[in-house]
């Protein structure tokens, strides 16, 4: 059949329809609508406070740890593990930098190196136990929780403050004001938001095009027009947030952003242009079925730890630039939960954002993107009661109730397709 004799029928099976489209992929869009919602209330109850242009920054800087140990794992569980040793981990490894800097007077640059090794060295330990020994994922990272809490325990003590203002500076600098001030506004800042919202756009447009080209159901053109537009508002409001942001020696784009960016666009590339990447998804959708297929599952669980291990030696490293202090122990029962230290429930508020981002409980099915938007729900719920002054203990219990909805509205959504 020609493109001139095509009936309506075959071009709208070619093209879905835009109710359809949203449809199969409401769970997606309602996290981020849930999201939206979650911020225009808090934004309310606030009295405006939770938008301020310092508070968002606050708000990026105090949950760069969630969003990158959600990172590696929704890998993890998309594959059918867990991991609960993450916390123990930042608290043992800011541990070792801390004291490496402090104690053995290494220069800061190649403390943070010898930090990422050792996150390296330990997912080696961990995915090892799991992969090749056969230990469920579960047992061994729990086991791990243990020992490394104890090791931070023993070597950090009570406190190793840190006295590197360069080091000190990851979490809170900005990105040099190359462009200068353009009015009000920091102009490097609004020209990479720019940059941000053109990516979108073509990265939008191409995956309609590739899709139509492969002969594959592509989004309706409406849909993918609104989601351009919806994404260039959303880049263009947190641009503004940001470009007006910082204090009378610099401001901007924060240098954690530019840390979590990066790590979000590099591991989103992994797992879902690679090979490995695809691997990940074959296993934890059927893994008898991936072994027969030729895929070395256990590679594959053991790379995960590897990388587990490496993020939760980032995330560390970036919790005790922020705290510039070390230390095993969990902060004042009552402190807010950002400042938390040593990684304490760490683990609780990675593997929230990756169930909240739309990580099915039975792996197989999860984004980075899904995950980072489950982190900025936990964050924004933070920072709001916070802000209203509301007891640790009732944050808690929020977050406690958000988490167990959504992976309610996971479970029954499968139940109504089946």
């Amino acid at each position: 059949m020609s493109a001139r004799t095509a009936t309506p029928a075959a071009t709208k099976n070619k093209t879905g329809g835009l109710l359809a489209t949203i449809a199969n992929n409401a769970r997606q869009y309602g996290i981020v609508g849930a999201l939206l919602v979650i911020v225009i209330v808090f934004q309310i109850l606030t009295g405006g406070v939770l938008l301020k242009p310092n508070s968002f920054v606050s708000l990026i800087q105090q949950n760069a740890y969630v969003i990158i140990l959600a990172i590696g794992m929704v890998m993890v569980i998309i594959a059918t593990h867990i991991d609960l040793s993450v916390g123990s981990l930042v608290a043992f490894i800011g541990g070792v930098c801390a004291l490496l800097m402090e104690r053995q007077g290494v220069n800061w640059g190649l403390a943070i190196v010898i930090s990422l090794a050792v996150g390296l060295i330990v997912g080696v330990w961990q995915g090892f136990w799991v992969a090749y020994v056969g230990i469920p994922g579960f047992i061994t990272t729990l086991a791990g929780m243990l020992i490394f809490r104890g090791l931070a325990t023993v070597i950090v003590g009570e406190s190793v403050p840190i006295t590197s203002e360069s080091f000190r500076g990851i979490a809170r600098n900005y990105l040099p004001n190359v462009l200068g001030w353009w009015g009000p506004f920091d102009g490097l800042t609004i020209v990479l938001g720019i940059l941000c919202i053109a990516a979108f756009a073509w990265s939008q447009l191409r995956k309609r095009a590739r899709a139509e080209k492969v002969g594959l159901v592509a989004e309706p053109m409406s849909l993918t027009i609104i989601k351009i537009v919806i994404a260039a508002l959303a880049i263009g409001f947190v641009t503004y947030l940001l470009s007006s942001s910082g204090n009378a020696d610099q401001g901007g784009t924060p240098v954690m952003l530019v840390i979590v960016g990066v790590l979000v666009l590099i591991y989103n590339f992994i797992l879902t242009k690679t090979v490995f990447g695809r691997h990940v998804y074959a296993v934890g959708g059927n893994r008898k079925a991936a072994e027969l297929s030729g895929i070395n599952t256990k590679r594959v669980d053991f790379t995960l730890f590897v990388h587990m291990g490496f993020l939760s030696a980032v995330a560390a490293v970036c919790m005790l630039s922020r705290l510039a202090s070390a230390t095993a122990q969990v902060g004042e029962p009552r402190a807010h939960p950002t400042q938390k230290k040593a990684g304490m429930e760490f683990e609780m508020d990675a593997i929230a954002a990756c169930f909240i981002g739309g990580t099915a409980v039975t792996g197989g099915i999860g984004t980075i993107p899904g995950a980072v938007v489950g982190a900025f729900v936990m964050g924004v719920i933070n920072q709001g009661l916070s802000i209203m002054g509301v007891d640790t203990a009732i944050v808690k219990t929020i977050k406690g109730l958000v988490l167990l909805g959504a992976v309610a509205v996971d479970i029954m959504s499968k139940r109504k397709k089946s």
